[in-house]
């Protein structure tokens, strides 16, 4: 992953009621080509994922919202054509490790998505090389201007769809952000 997952979840914690260490119960990371067809994969991650972990009936929601945060990172945050659909595939599934690609001759996937629970919560992260603010003009309190926005409107889904969302950059050696959305879980 390059950086442990506390100091990636940091912000997360911000304005959160405090979460017990022991209570994390489960994460998985899975690597994403630079290719539309990621989607695909990244729900088809996120479905096995849940399942292991006894949450399908949150499947639906929890896939929306990864669907538009893993479309938003490969629309806008991959340089150049990179996220234009070179190739054809899905992402690996799970299991895939931080290296996945490595070794092959092929660069390290520069979109990751990660899924984190903990007893009360569920945490969808999707890490890309962008440090640029999610969403352009895109702002969840300001609905009726953003009808119009060329783009955007999944933010709207992802904010409408999960308890909460936000961003933040990555810091130390990695350059780019994670996009995070938040779903309360009810035991």
């Amino acid at each position: 992953m390059g950086t442990n997952g506390s100091t990636m979840l940091e912000p997360l914690r911000q304005g959160l009621p405090p979460v017990d260490p022991t209570a994390v119960s489960g994460s998985a990371s899975c690597a994403l080509p630079a290719r539309f067809e990621a989607v695909r994969g990244a729900r088809s991650f996120t479905r096995s994922t849940l399942s292991q972990w006894g949450l399908d009936e949150r499947f639906d929601d929890v896939a929306l919202v990864v669907s538009e945060l893993v479309t938003n990172a490969l629309r806008h945050a991959l340089p150049g054509d990179a996220g234009a659909g070179g190739g054809s595939g899905t992402a690996p599934g799970p299991g895939a490790g931080p290296g996945a690609g490595s070794g092959s001759g092929e660069p390290e996937p520069t979109v990751r998505l990660h899924l984190m629970r903990w007893s009360t919560r569920l945490v969808c992260a999707v890490r890309d090389p962008s440090e640029d603010r999610p969403g352009g003009s895109f702002a969840p309190e300001r609905t009726q201007e953003n009808c119009d926005l060329e783009s955007g409107r999944g933010l709207f889904l992802v904010d409408a769809y999960s308890d909460s969302w936000g961003w933040h950059p990555l810091a130390g050696r990695l350059t780019g952000k994670v996009v995070w959305a938040l779903f309360m879980l009810h035991e």
